[in-house]
């Protein structure tokens, strides 16, 4: 049985072409595309049949990716969603992430990654990019990456909306020494973006969404 997915995008030759390259999948299919959140959120509200997964659009009119992923967390916290941005806020896809969000697409991502992305999020509930795919979905444990006390505190500082000005402040450190912490990250668990911190967090539940 086919994936079935709803696509919420307001730009129709995007959302078509994304229709499209979904039917030529094998195991998926496109149930709905509709132009933003309060299409989406009328939809679900008249007890229509509930897709697999949801691909998101960030940005919308009338109500947008980060307001409608806040309504699906309140009403339907088990649904699967993966964002659609055209570039990488990382403020914003950490809001995402938080919400319950299972990863996020760049709008110009290659066409063997995209199917990827959908597998992986069906497969294993989460969507990471290449660079923690591997390092994520063999399940390690903390020890495996000898993390100190202090990096954990950053790591779980890192997931909040402070600004790592504002985190060396709550940790009473010096912006250098923060910038350490997060190079020592980077290294440990070979990201090189915030984003990849938070997604790493969440996953090994540094930080619960």
């Amino acid at each position: 049985m086919k994936q079935k997915i709803i696509i919420v995008d307001d730009h129709t030759l995007f959302a078509q072409s994304l229709h499209g390259l979904i039917r030529s999948y094998q195991n998926f299919e496109v149930l709905k595309v509709l132009k933003n959140g309060e299409e989406l959120i009328n939809y679900l509200e008249a007890g229509n049949l509930q897709p697999d997964l949801i691909l998101l659009d960030i940005i919308m009119p009338v109500k947008n990716g980060v307001e409608t992923m806040k309504w699906l967390k309140e009403n339907f916290p088990d649904q699967k969603v993966l964002a659609l941005s055209m570039e990488h806020d990382e403020k914003t896809i950490i809001t995402m992430l938080k919400m319950g969000c299972r990863g996020y697409l760049l709008k110009d991502i290659d066409p063997d990654e995209f199917l990827h992305a959908l597998s992986s999020v069906m497969n294993t509930g989460y969507y990471y990019s290449k660079e923690i795919s591997e390092l994520v979905l063999n399940d390690p444990k903390e020890n495996d990456f000898d993390i100190t006390r202090r990096e954990k505190e950053f790591l779980s500082l890192a997931c909040t909306e402070m600004t790592y000005k504002e985190v060396a402040d709550k940790m009473q450190l010096s912006p250098k020494t923060i910038d350490g912490y997060r190079e020592s990250l980077f290294g440990k668990l070979d990201v090189k973006s915030r984003t990849g911190l938070v997604l790493f967090a969440i996953k090994n539940n540094f930080y619960q969404v």
